[in-house]
């Protein structure tokens, strides 16, 4: 008899990081596989941060801190959520964790109950549906697609809402398509969610410094202040100062869900890693120019891939506002190779690893991701288009 709690059997491995570790497996055995399956930035992390880490190792800074993070990495957060997503919100609404996934995770599991419904728009973070299943909720697809801009409508909004609602997610700039939200998209959903005051709004603004249309970025603790003392703000270090291998996330929102969610870190991590802190710390106060050069040499990454994509008979994407993924269509491919899982397989036996589109929520596609070098994705995209073609 299988030892698994029933909890466990309700969730999946995330698929992104199965691809990438089948691109690692397939590379030791001596293969040619270049991976655009894994959501993280190629840039090294900033000098600033770097030497802060060092200083805190050095400094011995190696013990407990508190369960939320220490005074300055809470100030620090603070600093982030006011400068960079105009969020002014104090410490005691402010939490930070071992990296945003479990934020996320402990949010939901703080106030999820069995049967409690989730709706998450379509295509999602492989992470969103896995968490509520695990926690014991329902998940309500928000199916989008690339002619609506990947973003939900207030109609369709309107008619998910049952009695059993608890959240709704959002993910601006989003991942896997890049989609954003604007200020007049998020004051839509607020005249709908307005008449609902018992749903909760996460906001997940991890991608935030990185977009690419010129407008600003719009999130809905600003946009809606009436929605303010029932929104939880996603952020940290990971994607905007490539410090994915630090485990740091934020979170902002109502005092009493940071108090639920630090009561439940107490008994799973305890405290984010001090030295992480430290280096998280200096991330968000040190010099934040060089994202200026980051987010030009992603932009003319991702306009390469879309012209590379669109390119290619049978394939199409729109062109993301944000993050570092596209889309990909691949629906008149699928007579011939059946699913996106089996195009995904036929690409990577052309050197190429992509997550398909079901992963996400999706269908008949798959994710590239453009945090790679210019070299790298034009050899990804001379394979991805050969593999089309034969």
């Amino acid at each position: 008899m299988s030892g698994i709690s029933q909890a466990l059997t309700r969730i999946a491995p995330s698929a992104t990081s199965a691809m990438t570790d089948r691109a690692a497996a397939l590379r030791a055995e001596g293969r040619d596989i270049i991976s655009l399956s894994v959501g993280e930035p190629d840039f090294a992390t900033p000098p600033h941060v770097i030497a802060a880490a060092k200083a805190a190792l050095d400094g011995g800074q190696t013990r407990y801190t508190a369960v939320g993070g220490t005074a300055a990495m809470k100030a620090a957060a603070a600093l982030h959520f006011a400068r960079d997503l105009g969020i002014a919100v104090p410490l005691a609404q402010v939490t930070v964790s071992a990296g945003g996934k479990q934020a996320i995770f402990h949010a939901l599991m703080a106030t999820l109950n069995p049967g409690d419904e989730v709706l998450i728009p379509a295509p999602w973070w492989v992470s969103y549906p896995e968490i509520v299943r695990f926690a014991g909720g329902t998940v309500v697809p928000l199916a989008t697609g690339a002619a609506g801009g990947f973003r939900i409508t207030t109609e369709q909004l309107a008619a998910a809402i049952t009695p059993r609602t608890r959240w709704l997610l959002l993910n601006s700039p989003g991942n896997p398509t890049g989609a954003t939200y604007s200020a007049q998209d998020l004051r839509a959903l607020d005249d709908v969610l307005r008449a609902h005051p018992e749903i909760l709004v996460m906001s997940d603004d991890i991608y935030a410094p990185l977009r690419y249309g010129g407008a600003e970025h719009a999130t809905l603790a600003v946009e809606c202040p009436d929605l303010a003392e029932r929104v939880l703000t996603i952020s940290g270090v990971s994607k905007s100062h490539a410090m994915t291998g630090f485990r740091i996330g934020v979170a902002a929102g109502p005092e009493w869900l940071i108090r639920a969610m630090e009561k439940l870190q107490s008994h799973s991590s305890g405290n984010p890693c001090s030295i992480s802190q430290a280096a998280a710390v200096a991330a968000f106060t040190g010099p934040q120019d060089f994202l200026d050069g980051w987010r030009e040499r992603f932009r003319a990454r991702r306009d390469f891939v879309v012209g590379a994509i669109n390119a290619i008979p049978g394939l199409s994407t729109p062109v993301p506002d944000g993050a570092f993924y596209c889309m990909v269509d691949a629906a008149p491919l699928m007579a011939r190779l059946g699913t996106d899982e089996e195009l995904v397989l036929h690409i990577l036996e052309h050197g190429v690893a992509v997550v398909p589109a079901s992963a996400f929520g999706g269908a008949d596609g798959f994710r590239i991701s453009f945090a790679a070098d210019d070299a790298q994705l034009a050899e990804a995209l001379r394979r991805i288009a050969a593999a089309v073609a034969a």
